[in-house]
């Protein structure tokens, strides 16, 4: 020891010359002749490919997961060895001599082969998997022919497709186990295992049962894991030969992840999804985005524009609907004045559409009245983040999950909302040992993996994040430095949580004393700590005031700024952030360039070639519906929204609606709110444009047309492009980048953002010029106002409470299966097969206290209206408490919910409302 502790102190005094030392204390292996440097903890095939090795062939081996070892076929030579070592299971040590092609390893290779090959019925001429097989290919390139002895003839193997996404071939099942490894390692679904022994070992769901009735959530990363063609997407079966298929990568268009996909195409069908190894999701996808597509080609698309005539829609060419969308909007202008239309963007349309759409309104039709889901989903986010930390935005990124040493997850059920981002947090719990703290009144997927559940009563986030502050405070657990640096209005918040004891928030939420101390403690002593939320935080009179809560929470302990830390609001649409991003909101311009602004109005009026932009902040959506029977609205135009069954209160929303003197959707189904429309425009799906989307961690990256239009529709940014040349303001784009260049132009935060560098990935904003990389955490050094600001909120109670005569609380929100309204997903196979209907969550408590069972019809009202639907007891439902999902119309959900308000962001209150419910 002492010898290199003196050799370590003449390195450190310069007695030797760093490069040398460098070289003589880096260790190496040598491969097939050649020296190659070693890292700690790599593998033999590891250092290999580290190298630019190939020589080494895998089947089992799964980048990602733990090595098994279990098919031999990486074997390699190890001078000294008796026996060949695996190479990707086997540890490279100092020294070792490796040989990765001498004639013993490959007779060792093409033994394993064959022996694979005659186990199973392996026929590559009518395998699905021809031409993509990974044991095919291994059989060519070491000349292994067909085994003389194979099975025999009439053995039969089990083979599964009594479900409309996944068959399971065990005829071609060579037990690598990487189906196993993806669904437990990669997703953690923890949904198949290896099962029995000896000849009997088969991969098995639970219980040995079919993937349908397991609880197996169809993610299909077994599928894109089988190296053979054991496991299978049903619906590209026959639809063409790997080579046959053209490969497009794009976005998924569900949540707000933005996942990479890879869409396999053939003759202008979308044949098969495949999960991309790209940043966010590296191959991960979840069922919406593997099989949820075929809404794409559904034959309920809008094929030709309709003009309602006589109270009925009717078809029209797309001449007759421009000139009438145009020539209405002018004459409402010219009669009412500007303020008078609104129009709603969308989170489903690219970043491009929405910038046209929102320059339509303001540019052209002169008002500031546009807005989109946000405001019903994340608009106390953008408010409340803003003003603690200068930024609405999801501060951290996705990636960044994995090395939290505690997460905080609140308000979001993300194993449904967001998969792919669950699969992180439950990674970093179930592998990487980090602390899970899980605040959410129901008994969601995410509790398994918990380090603590804290059971809260619906509307009562506030008391409890400021008994965990009390806490954190009173034990000396915060972190004084970074306050002081980086901070104002702390003693105003330090005299507000004076009184939320453990105790007392007790009687205010029902969690126990003790649970507060113990997450408190818990989050406070964990560098860096994550809190990550959704719609359960957001959508309540006080979502605002929620979001502003969780920021004290994350400064309080100082983990704003850092790697691994934040305050990470997940938006629940693909292009909401985007959509937010390009000014699809009243108050702002894109890059949120406020319009009461005169220098950003001026800034403004140059770019676009106007003069007089509305100086005022427009209305929000849900301020658009009440002025509508006031006449203060005269006509909407709709992109991709469904407010008729997403609005909150919404037997009053159609009422509303129903009194426009003219409304516009644009949309590709004929959505219940198109129903409602004087004049429908077809647009185009996800898979037939080009653009960008913005996701949830502020990436923007490429979409690509995949497939061709469906003939009659017509591109969203050209359908807005044309209505604006038809009021008279030239709006003339060759194509998408065209429009891309415009918005970086006037977005400060998009500005070093090209087409051409998104071709190797996705960039975050902020990222002012081309040379930058692009931010991937927010407020390093400095918050974006400068120091972030502590507000002292107290805790209210929801607008309405149940009572003797409404007796329980409801709560809404989504499934895994279904996204929104059900626009898309209900429009795929697979999804309504696992999801046929509305289903109502009530605990088993409740269940015998009313006499209902699974499967009963069950009456639910409120004082704005009633539904019919089936019961189903579930062990996540909170006694006391009712949940309903919001995807199906025909027991819609938002007929029962409450319309008030979050005074600061306009909010609807989704999340809490008092409800009865008996048998129907």
């Amino acid at each position: 020891m002492k010898i290199y502790a003196y050799f370590g102190f003449l390195v450190e005094f310069g007695y030797f010359e760093t490069e040398a030392n460098e070289k003589m204390s880096t260790p190496t292996v040598t491969i097939d002749g050649k020296t190659v440097e070693l890292q700690t903890g790599q593998t033999i095939l590891d250092v290999a490919r580290a190298a630019g090795i190939y020589t080494i062939p895998t089947l089992c081996y799964m980048q990602g997961t733990k090595p098994t070892g279990s098919c031999r076929v990486c074997v390699v030579e190890v001078e000294g060895w008796r026996t060949l070592a695996p190479a990707c299971a086997t540890a490279a040590t100092p020294g070792m001599v490796i040989q990765t092609e001498t004639p013993r390893v490959n007779a060792a290779r093409r033994n394993i082969i064959a022996l694979m090959l005659a186990s199973g019925n392996h026929n590559c001429l009518i395998c699905e998997a021809n031409g993509e097989c990974e044991l095919q290919g291994l059989a060519y390139r070491f000349q292994v022919p067909t085994p003389a002895f194979a099975d025999p003839p009439g053995t039969k193997y089990y083979y599964e497709d009594n479900n409309s996404m996944i068959v399971r071939d065990f005829a071609k099942c060579v037990m690598c186990g990487r189906c196993v490894r993806a669904c437990n390692e990669r997703q953690v679904n923890l949904a198949i295992q290896i099962g029995y022994r000896g000849h009997h070992n088969k991969i098995v769901a639970k219980a040995d049962k079919t993937y349908i009735e397991s609880d197996c959530v169809f993610c299909g990363s077994c599928v894109q894991a089988c190296p053979v063609g054991a496991l299978l997407d049903k619906n590209a079966i026959g639809q063409g030969r790997p080579w046959e298929l053209h490969t497009v990568r794009t976005i998924c268009p569900y949540c707000g992840v933005g996942c990479q996909l890879d869409l396999k195409v053939r003759g202008g069908k979308i044949v098969k999804v495949m999960g991309a190894r790209a940043i966010p999701n590296e191959g991960r996808l979840c069922v919406k985005g593997r099989f949820g597509m075929g809404f794409v080609h559904h034959p309920e698309r809008l094929k030709t524009p309709l003009i309602k005539k006589n109270g009925q829609l009717q078809e029209a060419t797309w001449e007759e609907a421009l000139d009438l969308v145009a020539n209405k909007l002018k004459e409402i202008k010219e009669k009412f004045g500007p303020k008078t239309i609104g129009g709603w963007c969308s989170a489903r349309i690219t970043n491009e559409e929405n910038y046209l759409f929102q320059k339509l309104l303001r540019a052209v039709v002169g008002t500031n009245n546009v807005d989109h889901c946000a405001r019903l989903c994340h608009s106390s986010t953008v408010a409340g983040l803003a003003a603690s930390f200068g930024s609405g935005a999801m501060t951290n990124s996705i990636g960044e999950l994995e090395d939290a040493e505690c997460i905080l997850v609140t308000g979001s059920n993300t194993t449904e909302n967001h998969p792919v981002i669950a699969a992180r947090i439950k990674r970093a719990a179930r592998y990487g040992n980090k602390k899970l703290i899980v605040i959410e009144p129901r008994r969601i997927d995410l509790v398994k993996f918990a380090t603590l559940w804290l059971r809260q009563k619906p509307g009562t986030d506030i008391a409890v994040f400021n008994g965990m502050m009390h806490v954190i405070l009173k034990e000396n657990l915060h972190d004084a430095a970074y306050i002081a640096e980086r901070t104002e209005n702390f003693e105003a918040l330090k005299e507000t949580l004076e009184k939320y004891t453990p105790e007392y928030v007790e009687k205010i939420s029902g969690v126990p004393a003790g649970q507060i101390i113990q997450a408190a403690r818990l989050f406070a002593q964990s560098k860096p700590a994550s809190i990550v939320y959704c719609m359960g935080i957001t959508q309540h009179t006080v979502g605002t005031d929620n979001v502003k809560t969780l920021a004290n929470l994350a400064m309080l302990t100082g983990n704003v700024g850092v790697w691994g830390g934040g305050v990470n609001p997940l938006r629940g649409q693909n292009n909401v952030q985007g959509a937010c991003d390009m000014g699809g909101l009243p108050n702002v311009f894109p890059g949120y360039q406020v319009v009461t602004d005169a220098n950003n109005r001026k800034k403004m009026e140059d770019a676009w070639g106007v003069t007089g932009l509305p100086d005022y902040v427009g209305m929000t959506t849900t301020e658009m519906l009440p002025a509508i029977k006031k006449g203060e609205i005269k006509a909407l135009y709709i992109v991709g929204e469904n407010p008729v069954v997403s609005d909150a209160d919404l037997n009053h929303a159609i009422k509303e609606l129903q009194a426009l003197d003219f409304l516009v959707v644009q949309d590709i189904f004929l959505t219940e709110t198109a129903q409602l429309a004087d004049v429908v425009l077809p647009g185009v799906s996800f898979a037939e444009k080009d653009g960008t989307f913005s996701n949830t961690e502020r990436r923007v990256a490429r979409v690509r047309q995949a497939v061709p239009p469906l003939p009659g529709a017509k591109q969203d940014w050209q359908i807005i492009a044309e209505i604006s040349n038809r009021m008279g303001y030239p709006m003339n784009y060759a194509n998408p980048q065209e429009i891309f260049e415009e918005i970086r132009k006037v977005t400060p935060s998009y500005a070093g953002i090209t087409y051409k560098r998104l071709e190797s990935g996705g960039i975050q904003w902020p990222c002012p010029t081309e040379d930058h990389p692009g931010t991937v955490f927010l407020h390093k050094d400095k918050f974006a106002r400068g120091l972030g600001l502590f507000a002292a909120v107290d805790h209210k109670d929801p607008a309405e409470m149940p009572d003797a005569e409404y007796p329980l609380y409801l709560t809404t929100g989504r499934i895994l299966y279904h996204y929104h309204t059900g626009t898309m997903s209900r429009k795929a196979t697979g999804l309504v097969e696992k999801a046929p209907d509305c289903q109502v969550e009530i605990s088993d408590l409740d269940a015998r206290t009313y006499g209902i069972a699974t499967g009963d019809q069950v009456k639910v009202r409120t004082r704005r209206g009633e539904i019919i639907a089936k019961a189903q007891v579930s062990p996540k439902a909170v006694p006391g408490t009712v949940f309903v999902p919001f995807h199906f119309a025909e027991a819609a959900a938002n007929r029962l919910t409450n319309a008030a308000l979050d005074p600061v962001c306009k909010i609807p209150e989704y999340k809490v409302c008092a409800v009865q419910i008996e048998k129907a």
